[in-house]
């Protein structure tokens, strides 16, 4: 892996953990292993550094959620394997966690790839709705983009629940919870 691959890598663990204000290119060149010189070689500066951090955490977020969504199965199988992947759920969302940081949201720059991640999140999980509707496994004629929204809502709120409680058990039920909505008739 190259320096420039170390500090993104660094910084997106350190966006994760501190927020964009607690990460100091300081931090993130310590972390990396590499000099200021090396960050500025290939950064212009701390915010180009944790805007291509912030893409790649959205890369690897819908990569994960579509390795879920495509898999053989019905809908309902398949949004199911998404909701019950493996995650640090203790560490919150590393896309979600952005959007409550004051800064970024201030920033339209850092702003836009998460918005854009969870838009596009909310639109894969909407397909994946509709082609249950249209296989006959939910409701005839169920809003799929508000049931999409509903499920990124109720996934990032179980993470905060979570945190809160310092235990992952309101963010399994949060799950168990909107998936017995989806499979109630």
């Amino acid at each position: 892996m190259g320096t420039r691959d170390q500090l993104v890598d660094s910084a997106r663990e350190l966006l994760w953990e501190r927020g964009y204000v607690g990460t100091s290119p300081k931090a993130i060149q310590q972390r990396a292993g590499a000099g200021q010189g090396s960050m500025y070689h290939h950064f212009a500066g701390k915010k180009d550094l944790a805007l291509a951090a912030v893409r790649r955490s959205a890369e690897e977020l819908l990569a994960a959620a579509e390795a879920q969504l495509r898999t053989p199965g019905t809908a309902v199988e398949r949004i199911t394997a998404y909701l019950r992947r493996e995650r640090e759920v203790l560490k919150g969302c590393p896309i979600g966690r952005l959007a409550q940081d004051p800064d970024v949201v201030a920033d339209p720059v850092l702003r836009a790839p998460v918005d854009e991640t969870l838009t596009r999140l909310r639109a894969r999980l909407a397909e994946v709705l509709a082609e249950g509707r249209d296989a006959g496994e939910l409701p005839a004629a169920p809003d799929t983009a508000a049931l999409a929204a509903t499920i990124v809502a109720v996934l990032q709120g179980g993470y905060v629940l979570a945190r809160a409680a310092n235990t992952s058990e309101p963010f399994d039920q949060a799950v168990s919870g909107v998936l017995a909505l989806l499979t109630a008739r």
